[in-house]
């Protein structure tokens, strides 16, 4: 729990949210029907944590991950998974010279700040293993010589749902290190005829917002934010009742879930709470943040019995019946004696 001092007061002085407000509209001047995605970007960049997408092709997440380096002034760098990838076209490696005699280190695409693993289920475990190494330990290791990644370090990774010859599904074990999972939906009918009109006109000039070092300020920031008992209780509970729901009255899921959330899920949930409330101006983190982004931080880390399955039951209908019941009477109670 982090307490409201000096240091977090600061938040109070400094003006995040005009900053991350400005660069949130300019990613929505390019790209259309997608603000919950985002703002969980933004989220995520804050949080210092990646995100899986799983969407069909032509929803725009390559050009979002794009537009989002413009905007931040990062570097992007994107790489195509193949079943021939290996980990060094990932990650470098040491190359001989000739004309020198001497081996030369080659870092490889994931030195940048924003990186997009495009259909990251098609390349094999060993390369898989690579990437999220370097996402939970943000570093490389070549020849015995480590090499930091560059600040702030985002992961896009994306997933196609709609094939499955060719791919590799990633083990739930390394599925469980992405912050959030972002299920990408069609536009609407409205929203898609303002995609075909920007993509027949000329394109749009985006402008920096903010520096990579405004993000890294404000990611202090965001671990600054006031988070109460209640609310870390709250999120607790949300993951409990996932691996225990008999106990919060939830029998009926008991012969659904195979395995709950891991202890990440109520740790990102916190730390993504912390983020979106700085988002949202304030300095303090309330329940429904915490229920906004549940979904999001959940979702991936359940892992479902064959009987559910079978019977076509997501993971979102069981995180729905979960927050109903954990969330209700208790997530209004924290909120209102947090304001008071």
């Amino acid at each position: 729990m982090h307490e409201y001092d000096e240091n977090t007061a600061r938040i109070e002085h400094d003006d995040p949210r005009a900053g991350l407000e400005s660069a949130l509209y300019e990613l929505k001047r390019v790209i259309v029907g997608q603000d919950a995605m985002l703002e969980r970007l933004l989220v995520a960049l804050l949080a210092g944590g990646h995100v899986l997408l799983e969407g069909v092709p032509g929803l725009a997440k390559t050009l979002t991950i794009k537009t989002l380096s413009d905007v931040l002034g990062g570097s992007f760098k994107r790489v195509q998974f193949t079943p021939d990838l290996v980990p060094s076209d990932l990650v470098g490696t040491r190359i001989y010279r000739p004309d020198t005699g001497r081996f030369d280190t080659e870092l490889g695409p994931v030195f940048g700040n924003f990186l997009l693993a495009d259909e990251i289920n098609r390349a094999p475990a060993k390369v898989q293993s690579a990437l999220l190494e370097v996402m939970q330990e943000r570093q490389v290791t070549i020849a015995g010589e480590t090499y930091p990644l560059p600040k702030p370090f985002l992961v896009m990774a994306t997933q196609n749902p709609i094939e499955n010859e060719g791919t590799y599904p990633l083990p739930e074990a390394q599925v469980d290190r992405f912050l959030f999972k972002l299920l990408v939906d069609y536009p609407t009918v409205g929203e898609e005829a303002a995609v075909v009109g920007r993509a027949i006109s000329p394109p749009a000039q985006v402008r920096e917002k903010l520096s990579t070092e405004d993000l890294q300020r404000y990611q202090e920031l965001s671990r600054r934010v006031y988070v109460d008992r209640d609310v870390i209780a709250y999120a607790v509970a949300l993951g409990d009742a996932t691996r225990h729901p008999g106990k919060y009255g939830l029998h009926e899921l008991e012969g659904l879930i195979e395995f709950g959330a891991s202890p990440r899920g109520p740790i990102g949930a916190v730390q993504a709470a912390q983020a979106l409330a700085l988002l949202r101006g304030r300095n303090h983190v309330v329940a429904e943040d915490v229920a906004d982004l549940a979904a999001d931080v959940l979702r991936h880390r359940l892992v479902l019995t064959y009987d559910a399955l079978g019977d076509g039951v997501k993971a979102d209908d069981l995180l729905d019946r979960v927050l109903d019941r954990v969330g209700g009477v208790k997530a209004a109670q924290t909120t209102e004696r947090i304001a008071a």
